[in-house]
């Protein structure tokens, strides 16, 4: 089954602690991992889009690259 870019943050997290669980994680490595899951993030977004948006004899012509540019725009394309 997929995962969404959080669950597999919490999955992560999770498996962090079963292996060292006498290591606390701290804040620095958590936003590490969650800035490596934006790309996961993003992707996420786009396939719902292009499944849910282009439909037989309406097809929206939504691209990558728009959806890069709304992205960014948006959300800031990446890390704080």
């Amino acid at each position: 089954m997929k995962q969404t870019a959080l669950q597999h943050l919490i999955e992560w997290g999770n498996e962090m602690m079963k292996e060292q669980p006498m290591k606390t994680l701290s804040f620095a490595e958590a936003i590490d991992k969650a800035e490596e899951l934006l790309e996961m993030e993003k992707e996420q977004m786009f396939d719902y889009i292009k499944k849910n948006y282009v439909n037989g004899e309406h097809s929206l012509k939504f691209h990558k690259e728009e959806f890069e540019q709304y992205y960014k725009e948006t959300y800031g394309g990446g890390k704080a």
